[in-house]
């Protein structure tokens, strides 16, 4: 049994040493996520700027958003996929801005009837990068942390 122990010792240890290494990349992934949802939604936003009376025409006829009437639904969305993605890119309210991104995306698939499943699965993508803000906030490299440590003046973790 000892002679498996010390086999196994070396293994533990490059484990142990691959595992701190790797975490160093969690704020470059968090930040790298943060950029990649927060770019798609604001991007779209920005689409639906550029021609509103299309937009107002899609939220009308084509997208079916439950419970909202679709010219409050156009403003409320547009303004959320305006804003919100600025404060994530910036790591400002972080846990906010990815929930509200979160829900704008789950009623994006909800209000589409027939969404093809290379759309589907890039929603799906952008809910987990989501909830994966919200879990873990928007890391060491988000203006949260730093006002967090300003305002305490201690170093989070």
């Amino acid at each position: 049994m000892n002679t498996l122990k010390q086999r196994l010792i070396p293994f533990s240890q490059l484990y142990i040493s691959l595992a701190s290494k790797i975490s160093l990349l969690e704020p470059v992934a968090l930040l790298a996520a943060r950029f990649y949802v927060g770019w798609a939604f604001f991007a779209s936003g920005l689409t639906k700027l550029r021609d509103w009376d299309s937009t107002l025409m899609l939220f009308e006829y084509e997208y079916q958003v439950p419970v909202l009437p679709f010219e409050l639904a156009a403003y409320l969305g547009t303004a959320a996929e305006i804003i919100l993605p600025l404060l994530l890119m910036v790591g400002m309210a972080s846990r906010f801005s990815a929930l509200g991104l979160f829900f704008v995306n789950i009623v994006a698939v909800i209000s589409l009837e027939d969404i093809a499943a290379a759309a589907f699965a890039e929603h799906v993508l952008w809910g987990t990068l989501l909830l994966q803000v919200v879990i873990f906030s928007g890391g060491r490299l988000a203006l949260d942390r730093f006002i967090e440590e300003q305002l305490f003046n201690t170093k989070v973790k």
